[in-house]
């Protein structure tokens, strides 16, 4: 099995590669099937190689404006070297190893290793990405890259230089006929061929001389390269014009997009995506229902809650209107009670007074009447008398200190203790009075 190499420089558009927009030769449900390798923003290759070199270059100008700003922008504005290059590799054609062949499905596996190899070959070719597309009629893989080299004497020490980093591979011109670029293709052409013979595929290389031809057949043969000569070309040219279309695509579709009237745009989403938007637009609608119900059922709650927070306040207030009344009333008893103790500590100071007066009469007694068996008599009754006051005194007191810690305890439980405790003082303020 043998099948051609086809080894391009192409022009290099990012957004065709990543599909950041769709050309007309594209079969968009195939997309999904292409891969990218090694994708990486190109100005954050561009500090990564080139800055520490900048830095130096700038430190060594006295001159401020002969220091570089940004040498991505000093390469995007050169007229002679590309911010990034682009190669686009491809093995045989639509009509032997197009998408969905035996061979095309090789053709991804090999472009899938060519891709590793070439970075291992090309030190110097720093690829920012690699995409491999299945979403058109052959499979065929765009690397892009941004070429260095250092060691500069001249500008700064690394430097974006194609013809430099091909020189480190030891290519060097020998004139139109044989570029360090025509070199370097066909070098990776034969890096490739050694993949595809892993595979069973030769590299088949149409319009070789051959010495031993007749003149006839000599013609014919320079016919078929001249052939070969113009595919090529014509191959270079198709990628140009492809190039070119997608710019022209690009450039529709941004000014559609900054012109078109946003009514112009929903109608033209609508007839290219037709069920597609009708879905979406449907369930933006439920969605939308769903939030108005869930809108509603939130205002539902929170009615709910304010009329029973608004009852739980009145219960509230109530239930504390009846503990401030039971609070009136419980001081109204114990004000009843501090003057009934006001009443029981007067009686006890009474009660106290007649013992000391019993007391005094007594010694009195004892002192004029020493010796007779009547006074001795009444001072035992005296004493007796004495002795009963006391301890009626020391029970009072007692009653007295439990009304005062039942004061700082006071509970109202259904028993009225207030009426009970002034009959018990009443009780023991008329027996002091009988004795």
């Amino acid at each position: 099995m043998e099948r051609t190499i086809s080894f391009m420089n192409g022009k290099g558009s990012i957004g065709h590669n990543s599909r950041a927009f769709i050309a007309d030769n594209v079969r968009p449900d195939r997309t999904k099937d292409n891969e990218s390798y090694f994708v990486e923003d190109i100005k954050d290759v561009y500090h990564h190689l080139f800055d520490e070199a900048l830095n130096k270059y700038n430190a060594k100008q006295k001159r401020k404006d002969r220091k570089i700003k940004s040498y991505y922008e000093k390469i995007k504005r050169s007229k002679q070297e590309k911010l990034f290059y682009e190669v686009i590799v491809q093995i045989g054609n639509c009509d032997d190893s197009y998408v969905g062949s035996s061979v095309g499905k090789m053709a991804k596996q090999i472009l899938k290793e060519y891709l590793f190899e070439f970075i291992k070959n090309n030190p110097n070719l720093y690829v920012i990405g690699a995409y491999i597309h299945m979403d058109e009629e052959t499979p065929h893989m765009h690397i892009d890259f941004v070429p260095w080299v250092s060691g500069c004497t001249r500008g700064l020490e690394t430097k974006n230089s194609l013809k430099g980093a091909l020189a480190s591979r030891g290519f060097k011109s020998e004139g139109k006929g044989y570029t360090e670029w025509q070199q370097w293709a066909e070098a990776e052409k034969e890096s490739l061929a050694g993949i595809m013979k892993k595979y069973g595929i030769e590299w088949e290389q149409k319009g070789t001389h051959n010495p031993h031809l007749s003149v006839l057949d000599y013609k014919k043969q320079e016919r078929e390269k001249e052939i070969v000569r113009c595919d090529e070309l014509l191959s270079n040219l198709e990628v140009e014009l492809a190039d070119k279309k997608e710019e022209i695509e690009v450039a529709r579709i941004r000014y559609k997009e900054e012109q078109e009237p946003s009514k112009v745009a929903i109608d033209k989403m609508i007839a290219e995506n037709g069920a597609e938007y009708v879905r979406i637009k449907l369930e933006i609608e439920k969605a939308e229902n769903e939030l108005k119900e869930v809108k509603e059922l939130l205002l539902e709650t929170r009615v709910e809650y304010e009329k029973e927070r608004i009852l739980k306040a009145k219960k509230l207030n109530s239930i504390i209107s009846e503990k401030e009344n039971e609070l009136n009333v419980v001081k109204k008893k114990l004000d009843d009670i501090n003057d009934i103790l006001k009443i029981a500590k007067i009686e006890l100071r009474n009660a106290q007074t007649e013992v000391t007066v019993a007391k005094k009469l007594k010694l009195q007694l004892m002192q004029e009447m020493d010796g007779e068996d009547y006074l001795k008599e009444q001072v035992i009754e005296l004493r007796y008398q004495n002795m009963v006051l006391k301890e009626e005194n020391q029970n009072l007191k007692e009653k007295l200190n439990q009304a005062y810690e039942f004061m700082k305890q006071f509970v109202i439980e259904g028993m009225n203790m207030l009426e009970k405790f002034k009959l018990w003082i009443g009780e023991k303020v008329r027996d002091v009075w009988k004795r």
